[in-house]
């Protein structure tokens, strides 16, 4: 059964106002609507085709109202935040992400027209240690719940959604853990950690990243929109890329740190307004993650088109990022990291 009116929220995002212009142009579709606290980007509001946009907040009981009223039958959930790219306060994230989940989630339950739901998930719900294992499948055990930050965010929110499954077993519900999105285009916590001219390491590691290209997120979502694909899924791309391989290949200068140090640099970067660095972000940098999309290319039926290495060198030439060549900026960058570092070790 094809979807006909359609619900997006987080259209203020990158991903979900793409998601909505692209929406909006579709001919099968009878009506798009995207909801977000604020507008969508003024180059998706002129491709966004027949898309309405409803300012409306998930964390208000009335999102049901909006549902029901227009008859929504397919709701595409975007809005949450895994890491923000730049300094937020937690605890307006984590209400949009919890809050606002657990309002949606009531509204599809009591809103009879509604038989699909397609979720954004990420793949930081499995963490990232020294004892993680290598590769993680949609059957891996989450993080525990003592943990705390952005990936408990989607922990909860997850577990929501299987609350949901349960007391609405009618309900066709795609769940995608996507990895970390980068390309020209996306504002995230790598895409401006490694356009720092020197990016901060923590010496003895050198992690493995697996990243996702904007342009595969958006298909993942837009299919699964369209077409039914329950399940959960993870969604990368193929291949891995160390830290150190990364920092070369975007031009940059490392600049190794003992691990105590990183959250002084890390309150330095955020309070520059550069990278909003969360504990979850920093043993990522540390121990990296990889996950398993066999499930995605079998089941869900897409290969991603960009390998992780392609869709990394994208990000480089869409930013036109060029190698770090000026020693005295270089040098005074770096001492002021390193002199950040010592004061906030001082301190402690």
């Amino acid at each position: 059964m094809a979807s006909n009116i359609v619900l997006v929220t987080g259209v203020a995002g990158d991903l979900g106002g793409k998601l909505l212009a692209r929406l909006g142009s579709h001919p099968d579709l009878e009506r798009v609507i995207g909801v977000d606290t604020a507008p969508p980007a003024k180059d998706v509001q002129q491709r966004m085709g027949r898309a309405e946009f409803v300012r409306a907040d998930i964390r208000n009981p009335l999102i049901a109202k909006v549902i029901s009223s227009a008859e929504v039958d397919t709701v595409v959930h975007t809005s949450c935040t895994a890491h923000p790219a730049g300094p937020s306060r937690r605890a307006a994230v984590k209400e949009v992400n919890v809050i606002g989940t657990m309002r949606l989630l009531a509204a599809c339950q009591r809103a009879p027209k509604v038989r699909k739901l397609v979720v954004k998930s990420s793949a930081a719900v499995y963490g990232a240690g020294a004892r993680s294992q290598a590769v993680f499948t949609e059957d891996s055990e989450l993080i525990p719940p003592s943990s705390s930050g952005y990936a408990k965010d989607a922990v909860e929110m997850e577990g929501y959604v299987r609350g949901l499954a349960r007391r609405r077993p009618d309900l066709i519900i795609t769940l995608a853990r996507f990895a970390n999105i980068i390309g020209p285009e996306v504002d995230t916590v790598l895409a401006r950690y490694f356009s720092l001219p020197v990016v901060p390491t923590v010496f003895g590691y050198d992690s493995r990243l697996q990243l996702l290209h904007g342009s595969d997120a958006l298909s993942v979502l837009e299919m699964a929109t369209l077409e039914d694909r329950p399940g959960v899924f993870n969604v990368a791309s193929e291949g891995v890329l160390t830290l150190s391989q990364a920092i070369r290949r975007a031009g940059r200068v490392g600049l190794p740190m003992p691990r105590g140090v990183v959250p002084s640099v890390g309150k330095l970067l955020r309070g520059a307004r550069l990278v909003d660095f969360s504990a979850d972000q920093v043993r990522l940098l540390n121990f990296g993650r990889a996950v398993d999309i066999t499930k995605l290319k079998k089941e869900f039926g897409y290969t991603p088109r960009w390998t992780t290495r392609e869709a990394f060198d994208d990000y480089v030439a869409g930013r036109g990022l060029r190698p770090v060549l000026d020693g005295g900026a270089l040098a005074g960058l770096a001492g002021k990291v390193l002199e950040a570092a010592a004061t906030g070790q001082a301190r402690r």
